[in-house]
């Protein structure tokens, strides 16, 4: 068995048109520029590093920045419940960076995390962020075990799913639905060919020949590429990798980043077509300390089958994800003692099973994934549009 508020800028006027004060103004305020307006530069100045910090995909520079204003905020408070003062000493102190609201722009920060080299730089960005309330879902699961029984048979995930076990696996090429018809149809033709006296062996054989090259040399990685033009198919990779992507989110996995181009994905190492990358630092930790806790595990498993729960959610049936199993296997080889074949097909049940659920409560979430996503949005859109539809439901 085996992914904007708008900007409010208010002015207060240091006297008011209704009343006069026969107090002189100090030499301070006389013919000199207002306070806020000589912050207009600096803040907007630095506000452009900060986009600068997003463009060169620096975390480390962006992170830094954003901390610092926050940092300002809680150092210079604006208190004007009493209204502005004349003195000097007390007149109204506006944050460095209050008129350039950086509201919308904090979230650009998740942009930049597909370039980290850091993965405790990359969650320090996301509890950031929701410290600050913009990630409200960010580990909203992380407590697990879900409810129910830990023995999950083959019946048990049919009686919860309405799905046979075979529904769940990954499909070799030329097996599943839409392979075989293109396979039938590929045969169909070359006997059509043959038939009419045109020999296209040649042919065939140079396509076999590269076919072979690109699959042992390259993982496939032109085929998929070709693939990914197709429509239907790419939209299945969207629901696979959206379903990683919630489920990690929801489960307080800060997410590096989603890799959809198969070329790219071969470039960072990534094995298979595409790529949902996410971390889970305490499992990290324990497996450097060399053991794993059954918590730890569960959540790194719900995220790994999370792909395959998803497209049996929209689908009815799984494709992909054989690369989901084969890093499964992997962790499993790191346990001591190790799982064995039973308990391994048990754990991978119960992984699916509670992706499975969880998607399908947050189907909503999981959609918006998948849209922004098929729009080519950044990451930071994406984790906006999962929040936005959250919030949203009733």
């Amino acid at each position: 068995m085996a992914p904007c508020s708008s900007v409010c800028i208010k002015t207060f006027p240091l006297l008011s048109p209704k009343f006069s004060f026969p107090l002189p103004l100090t030499p301070t305020y006389r013919n000199t520029t207002p306070f806020h307006t000589k912050l207009r530069p600096k803040a907007l100045r630095e506000w452009q590093e900060y986009e600068e910090a997003v463009k060169r995909k620096d975390l480390a520079r962006a992170l830094r920045f954003l901390k610092s204003v926050e940092q300002n905020k809680t150092n210079n408070p604006v208190d004007l419940s009493n209204g502005p003062s004349l003195t000097e000493s007390n007149q109204p102190r506006v944050p460095e960076f209050g008129l350039f609201d950086g509201s919308e722009r904090d979230w650009e920060v998740l942009d930049t995390c597909l370039n980290a080299d850091d993965l405790r730089l990359v969650a320090s960005a996301y509890t950031f962020l929701k410290n600050r309330g913009f990630l409200p879902n960010f580990g909203k699961y992380s407590s697990i075990v879900m409810e129910g029984t830990r023995d999950v048979t083959p019946t048990v995930l049919k009686s919860s799913t309405g799905l046979e076990v075979t529904k769940l696996s990954p499909k070799k090429w030329g097996v599943s639905g839409s392979s075989s018809v293109v396979l039938v149809a590929f045969l169909g033709g070359t006997s059509y060919l043959l038939s009419r006296g045109i020999d296209i062996r040649p042919n065939l054989a140079v396509i076999l020949a590269l076919a072979f090259i690109d699959s042992a040399f390259l993982g496939g990685i032109c085929l998929a590429q070709i693939s990914s033009y197709w429509p239907p198919y790419k939209r299945r990779i969207l629901v696979h990798e959206a379903g990683h992507l919630l489920v990690a989110y929801l489960m307080g996995c800060p997410i590096r980043g989603v890799i959809l181009d198969p070329i790219v994905a071969m470039q960072m190492g990534i094995q298979g077509q595409a790529g949902t990358q996410f971390w889970d630092e305490k499992m990290n930790d324990e497996l450097a300390e060399g053991q794993l806790s059954g918590t730890a595990f569960d959540r790194y498993c719900m995220v790994l089958f999370a792909g395959i729960a998803a497209e049996a959610l929209v689908y009815g049936e799984a494709e992909g994800g054989e690369n989901d199993e084969n890093l499964f296997r992997s962790i499993c080889v790191l346990l001591r003692p190790p799982l064995s074949v039973a308990q391994m097909s048990n754990q991978a049940r119960w992984s699916v099973l509670q992706s499975y659920n969880l998607l399908k409560w947050h189907r909503h979430a999981h959609l918006a994934a998948v849209k922004a996503l098929e729009s080519g949005s950044s990451l930071s859109v994406v984790i906006k549009s999962i929040e936005e539809a959250m919030s949203s439901k009733v």
